[in-house]
């Protein structure tokens, strides 16, 4: 999987689940990936208003490191970049299917506002 020094030791599952999860765009861009499939950059770029370049290119570094996004370079001119979700991250994916739903319903539960997606 890489060298990464995210790997433990952990205290429990979820502990070792955040460790991957962990930060602000990452678990937008499994669900990204999930909803709209294969996505090259400036895609996945457009639907997360707010994400800077530096910040984007770190996560999905570190999402591929960690098994749950591929990333497929074709070599044409210009060059065509494009990432899609491994198994390993689909099941991510699934398994944070329960937290969006709990989301969600705190999102009515507080009447908090709802970010529109750009298409």
């Amino acid at each position: 999987m890489g060298t990464s020094g995210r790997r433990g030791p952990y205290f429990c599952g979820i502990d070792a689940a955040m460790d991957v999860v962990s930060g602000k765009w990452k678990s937008l861009i499994l669900w990204e990936l999930a909803e709209r499939g294969t996505r090259r950059f400036a895609q996945l770029r457009r639907s997360l208003p707010g994400v800077s370049e530096k910040m984007l290119v770190q996560h999905l570094r570190e999402m591929e490191e960690d098994g749950l996004i591929h990333r497929e370079v074709y070599g044409e001119v210009p060059p065509r970049v494009e990432y899609s979700l491994t198994e390993h991250g689909v099941s991510l994916n699934e398994a944070l299917a329960d937290l969006g739903r709990w989301g969600v319903d705190r999102i009515e539960r507080i009447g908090a506002e709802r970010i529109h997606e750009a298409s």
